[in-house]
C-alpha cells in the first residue's frame, strides 16, 4: 500500500546521504510527521476495510529480524556512531564467513579474500597517497619559482632543473644560468637597478595573491571541507563521527589543487598536516570498492588510521614516525592489526615517492641532512633552553591563534573569508619579499638552517671570515669567527623570525588547506640557528673556558649550528602538537643520526613540559573544542566527585524520558514520538508503568523500517501496533497487521546505576566508544547519558561555555 503523506526524509534520501562521497553542509536533517493519515484512511477501531489485500484475508507479518532492510544500521550526518554494535558486526560476518569456508571451495576463496583485502586496500592507498604526494611537491616547487621568474628552454621546469640541464651554467654561480630569466629580464630586458628590484617585487605579489584568490575561490564554491589542517576533524571522525563529505572525493580534489596553490603563494603554511588529509580521503574512497570497510564504520576507521600514518610518511619521508604519530596523536582505536598495515602502507607511501624522486635528490623530503660532528654533554644546556623557547611559543600561539579564530567565527570578519585571505597573502608577500630568508620557501628555508656548511656551500650563512690556518677535514669545516655576511644573516633571521611567529597566528585556520607543521618547524629553526651561530662563536672565542676545555681546542669543529636549527624545529613543532615519540623519531629519520636523538629527546620532552605547564591543550585539541566537535579526549582526566544521577537525562526540571514500550504503541504513536523529539535514539521498556529495561532502538532505524514496512507489507497503517517482543501474540481478525521490529532492537545496551561514579562512566565511554549509556536504579529505568552529555559536564566543570558542544 502507497503512504504518501508519512514522511519528508524519506528512506531514499536517507540512503542517498549516507555516502561519505557526497558534499553536504553542516545543518541537522529534519523530519514532518505533520500527515499522519494513511491512503487510504482507516477508523481507530479495528476493521475489516485494511485486509482486503492480504491472501484469504491474513497478511503476511514481515520479521526484520529474518529479511534484513538496506539502510538499518547505518548512522545520519553528525552523529557518533556506536563502536560496540559495529564490532559485534563484524565478528558475526567474520563467523559466518568462517563456517561457509568449510562448506564449499568458492566459499573458501571467498573467505581467503576477505582476510586479504585489508592489505589489498593497504597497498592501493599507499600507492595513491604517495603518487599525489609526489605530484603535489613538483608542482608546489614549479609554481613557487614562477612568482620570480621562467625557464625560456620549458616553462614547466622549475629554477633548479633548468640550470641543471644547462652547458652554461658555472659553479660559482650555479643559481644563474641563461636558460631561466627573471620577471624583470622578460618585460624590461635587465635584471639590475632599482626599476628592475620593483617589476620583480610587484610580481612576486601579484602571483602570490593570484594564487591565494584561485585556492580560496575553488574552495569556497567547491569543497568547503577542504579548508584548513583537516587534523582536527580526522581524530574527531577516528574517534567515532560522522562527517559526510569531509573525506569524499570533491573533497580530496579540491584539497589536492588549492593545496599546491596555498603552498605556492607564499603564506605562512605548510602541506604537511593537509597530506594527511588527503591520504585519509584516498583511504576512505577506496574503503567503499571492499564490502566489509563500506559497511562497517568502525573497520572503516581502522584503515582511516593507516591512512593516516601514510600522509605523515609522504609528509616527511617518515615511514615508522608516520605510524607512530597515528598511534600517539589522531587515532582512537589502534589495535595491533592496524598496527602492522600502518606499517606497511605507510612502506608503500613512502616507496612510491622515493620512485617519483619530486625533489631531484633522492630523497623524500627537501630539507634531508646529514651531521659529521658529534654533540657533547655541555649542549644539553642550550637543547633544553630551545625546549623551553619551544614550549612557551607553543603555548603563545595556540592561544593567540585560537582567540583569533574565535574572533573570525564570532565577528563579520568570518563572513568574508575570501577577502581575508588576500589581505594575509598581500601583508605577507609585501613584508616578505625583502628579506631573502622569507622570500623562499619555507621548506628551502628549514634546508638552509639545518644545513652544516662545508667546502662547497655559497650560501650567506656560511660565509664566514677566512682564516689562514685552516685545517681541513673531510668535507667539514673548523669553527671560524663570523664576517659582516653572517652578521647581516642573523639580523635577516632575527627579522624573519619575529615574522614568521606573528603572521603565522593568523594564517592558520584560514579557508584555504593550512597545514601548520612547517611553519612551527621553521620558527624553531630560526630560533635555533641564531642561538647555535651564538654558541659557535662563544666556542671560537673563549675556547679557554672551563665548559669548553676538553673538547673544544682552536681549530677544531666544535658547535654544529644546524643541529641547533634542527632541535628548536622539533622544540617549537612539540610545543605547539605535543607530540613527544614520534616527533622525535620523524625528525631522527629526517636526519638518519641515531647519536642526535639524545638532544631531540631533551629538547621535546621540555617542550611538552613548558607548553603543558602553560596550556594543557594542543593545538588541534583546542580547535576541536573551538568547533564544539564531540571529541572525548583520552589524554584528559577526569578527577571531580560526580555520580551518573547527577549527568544523566532527564533532570528534575525537564519532562519525562521518551520511551517506547515493547507491545502497546502503534505506528502513529511512534511516528509522533519521533515528530515530537530530536533524540537519536529511545530507550524500549515493557511498560509505562513498570519501566523494565527491554533494549534501545535508534530513531533512523525506526524511520526506515516504518517506510519500509508501508511499502512492503501489507495493510500496514497508522493503527497497526509495533511489537518488540519475540513472540507476537495472536491479533482479532478485524485488527490491520502487527509490526515486529524486534530486529533493529539493541538487546544488550550498555546500562549502568545511577550511583556508578562519572569517573568510572567516563572511562568506559572512551575505552568501549559508546554513544549512549542508559541509567537504572533497581532494574528500572531512570534516564540516559550520551558523550554529549559527558563534554557538556565536564565543560561546566572546567567553567567553560557547556552550550559550545555543538553536534550530537
Amino acid at each position: 500500500m502507497e503512504n504518501t503523506g508519512y514522511c519528508s526524509e524519506s528512506f531514499t534520501s536517507l540512503q542517498s546521504a549516507a555516502s561519505d562521497e557526497d558534499m553536504v553542509e553542516i545543518a541537522g536533517a529534519t523530519l514532518d510527521f505533520s500527515s499522519t493519515d494513511d491512503v487510504p484512511p482507516l477508523d481507530r477501531d479495528c476493521g475489516l476495510g485494511g485486509l482486503e489485500n492480504g491472501l484469504n484475508g491474513v497478511p503476511k507479518l514481515m520479521d526484520l529480524l529474518d529479511e534484513p532492510v538496506p539502510g538499518v544500521g547505518t548512522y545520519e550526518d553528525f552523529n557518533t556512531i556506536d563502536w560496540v554494535r559495529e564490532k559485534s558486526k563484524d565478528r558475526d560476518r567474520h563467523r559466518k564467513i568462517a563456517s561457509q569456508s568449510k562448506e564449499s571451495t568458492w566459499a573458501l576463496i571467498k573467505s581467503i579474500h576477505d582476510a586479504f583485502s585489508g592489505w589489498l586496500l593497504m597497498l592501493l592507498v599507499g600507492l595513491k597517497a604517495g603518487a599525489l604526494a609526489g605530484w603535489i611537491d613538483i608542482s608546489a616547487h614549479w609554481m613557487t619559482d614562477l612568482k620570480e621568474g621562467v625557464c625560456l628552454r620549458g616553462f614547466w621546469f622549475n629554477h633548479e632543473h633548468c640550470c641543471w640541464n644547462s652547458n652554461e651554467t658555472t659553479f660559482q654561480e650555479r643559481d644563474k644560468c641563461p636558460d631561466w630569466k627573471s620577471w624583470a629580464e622578460l618585460l624590461i630586458g635587465y635584471n639590475n637597478g632599482p626599476l628592475a628590484y620593483i617589476m620583480n617585487y610587484l610580481m612576486y605579489v601579484c602571483w602570490a595573491l593570484f594564487f591565494s584568490f584561485l585556492a580560496v575561490s575553488l574552495v569556497r564554491a567547491f569543497a568547503p571541507y577542504a579548508c584548513g589542517s583537516g587534523i582536527p576533524e580526522i581524530k574527531t571522525i577516528l574517534s567515532g563521527f560522522i562527517i559526510r563529505g569531509y573525506l569524499g572525493k570533491w573533497t580530496l580534489i579540491i584539497k589536492t589543487i588549492t593545496l599546491v596553490l596555498a603552498v605556492s603563494s607564499g603564506l605562512s603554511l605548510g602541506k604537511e598536516g593537509p597530506l594527511v588529509h588527503v591520504a585519509c580521503c584516498c583511504g576512505n574512497i577506496l574503503c567503499h570498492r571492499f564490502t566489509k570497510y563500506r559497511k562497517n564504520e568502525a573497520k572503516r576507521r581502522e584503515v582511516l588510521s593507516a591512512a593516516a600514518a601514510v600522509g605523515v610518511s609522504v609528509a616527511f619521508g617518515a615511514p615508522i614516525g608516520g605510524v607512530l604519530f597515528s598511534l600517539e596523536e589522531v587515532s582512537y582505536y589502534f589495535p595491533l592489526k592496524t598496527l602492522w598495515r600502518s606499517f606497511f602502507a605507510a612502506l608503500v607511501a613512502a616507496f612510491t615517492l622515493r620512485s617519483i624522486n619530486p625533489f631531484g635528490n633522492s630523497r623524500l623530503v627537501l630539507f634531508y641532512v646529514e651531521f659529521h660532528s658529534p654533540w657533547h654533554l655541555v649542549e644539553l644546556v642550550p637543547f633544553v633552553l630551545l625546549g623551553i623557547f619551544g614550549g612557551i611559543w607553543g603555548a603563545f600561539f595556540i592561544r593567540a591563534n585560537i582567540a583569533w579564530c574565535r574572533r573570525r567565527k564570532t565577528t563579520r570578519l568570518g563572513q568574508y573569508p575570501v577577502l581575508e585571505v588576500m589581505v594575509v597573502t598581500a601583508i605577507t608577500a609585501v613584508l616578505a619579499f625583502p628579506n631573502s630568508y622569507t622570500r623562499m620557501s619555507t621548506s628551502e628555508l628549514i634546508s638552509e638552517l639545518f644545513n652544516d656548511c662545508g667546502l662547497l656551500d655559497s650560501s650567506q650563512l656560511c660565509n664566514y671570515a677566512n682564516v689562514s690556518d685552516i685545517k681541513l677535514s673531510g668535507n667539514t669545516l673548523p669553527d671560524r669567527p663570523a664576517s659582516h655576511d653572517v652578521y647581516m644573516a642573523m639580523w635577516q633571521l632575527a627579522l624573519a623570525l619575529i615574522f614568521k611567529m606573528l603572521i603565522t597566528v593568523v594564517t592558520f585556520g584560514m579557508k584555504i588547506p593550512s597545514g601548520l607543521f612547517i611553519p612551527s618547524m621553521a620558527v624553531g629553526a630560526i630560533a635555533g640557528r641564531l642561538l647555535g651561530v651564538g654558541m659557535e662563536q662563544l666556542a671560537y672565542y673563549h675556547h679557554d673556558w672551563v665548559i669548553f676545555k676538553g673538547w673544544c681546542s682552536p681549530g677544531a669543529d666544535c658547535i654544529t649550528p644546524g643541529l641547533y636549527a634542527m632541535v628548536g624545529a622539533a622544540a617549537c613543532l612539540g610545543g605547539v602538537t605535543r607530540m613527544t615519540v614520534s616527533l622525535v623519531v620523524i625528525m631522527f629519520e629526517l636526519t638518519g643520526g641515531l647519536e642526535y636523538i639524545v638532544p631531540l629527546m631533551a629538547a621535546t620532552m621540555t617542550s611538552k613540559w613548558v607548553a603543558d605547564a602553560l596550556g594543557r591543550e594542543g593545538i588541534y585539541e583546542a580547535h576541536i573544542r573551538l568547533n564544539g566537535y564531540p571529541f572525548l579526549e583520552p589524554k584528559e582526566e577526569f578527577s571531580h566527585k560526580t555520580l551518573a544521577m547527577d549527568v544523566m537525562r532527564p533532570r528534575r526540571s525537564d519532562p519525562p524520558l521518551s520511551i517506547i514500550t515493547q507491545d502497546a504503541m502503534s505506528v502513529e504513536e511512534v511516528e509522533t514520538l519521533i515528530a515530537d523529539t530530536s533524540y537519536s535514539g529511545f530507550p524500549v521498556v515493557v511498560s509505562q508503568e513498570s519501566q523494565r529495561l527491554v533494549g534501545f532502538v535508534l530513531r533512523r532505524d525506526l524511520v526506515i523500517s516504518i517506510e519500509n514496512a508501508r511499502q512492503r507489507q501489507e495493510g500496514v497503517v497508522s493503527t497497526s501496533r509495533i511489537f518488540f517482543t519475540e513472540y507476537t501474540p495472536p491479533q482479532p481478525p478485524n485488527c490491520p497487521p502487527p509490526l515486529k521490529l524486534r530486529g533493529i532492537m539493541d538487546l544488550s545496551p550498555f546500562t549502568v546505576t545511577d550511583h556508578t561514579p562519572m569517573d568510572i562512566v567516563v572511562d568506559i565511554f572512551r575505552k568501549l566508544g559508546l554513544r549512549q549509556c542508559l541509567v537504572t536504579h533497581n532494574g528500572r529505568l531512570l534516564g540516559i547519558i550520551t558523550k554529549k552529555d559527558i563534554l557538556k559536564h565536564m565543560a561546566q566543570i572546567a567553567n567553560r561555555d557547556p552550550d559550545s558542544i555543538l553536534f550530537n
